[in-house]
Parts: structure tokens; sequence; C-alpha cells
């Protein structure tokens, strides 16, 4: 079970994945990231789709190199993470983005 420290931490905290729509391995990182929790609202890190082809300066930042998630939480600007493996999944995901500063609430990953 998370902790009330951690699930506080996760509350406060988005992640923002750069996609943009056709694109499999984004679709594949969003069906990834829901599964363990990860939704528009509610205790577990938010998570947020961005389409870089809606916003010019997006495009010519990311192009092809998408997906790309970052982290924004409350006491810091957003900061890109490296790139997800994209075999990662359940609980070795989970796994990764804790080691990345993503504290995410206990869930069933199996």
């Amino acid at each position: 079970m998370a902790s009330a420290a951690a699930t506080s931490e996760a509350s406060h905290t988005s992640l923002l994945l750069f996609t943009r729509q056709g694109c499999c391995l984004c679709e594949g990182l969003e069906e990834r990231l829901r599964d363990l929790g990860l939704t528009a609202v509610g205790t577990a890190p938010q998570l947020t789709l961005i389409d870089v082809d809606e916003d010019p300066q997006l495009q010519s930042r990311y192009g092809l190199e998408v997906p790309v998630l970052a982290v924004r939480s409350a006491e810091a600007a957003w900061r890109e993470l490296p790139r997800v493996p994209p075999r990662l999944s359940g609980e070795r995901l989970a796994q990764w983005l804790e080691r990345q500063g993503v504290a995410l609430p206990a869930v069933d990953t199996d």
C-alpha cells in the first residue's frame, strides 16, 4: 500500500505525454500508462496528452521523436524523462517511473 506522503505527492504530479495522431508507439505508451491507473483525474499522477501537431513550436521541437514523456509537479517546472523502453509494462513500467521520481500509488499491475 502506498504511504500517505506518496499518495499526496502523486496527486500533485502530472505526466505529460507528447504524442501525435496515428503514432502506434504513442498509443501503446498511453495504454500502458492508463493500465497503471494514470488518468486525467484522481489521486494517481494525472496523465495529460499533448498533440505536438497542434502547436508549431512543439512540432518543431519534437518532430518524429514522439512519444516523449515529461513530469510536472507543483514544486517544479516540467522535465522530460528518458525515452521509455517500448516493452516495459505493468510492474516494470511502474518501477521505471519510480526511478525517474514519479510516485505512484499502489495498484494491481498484473
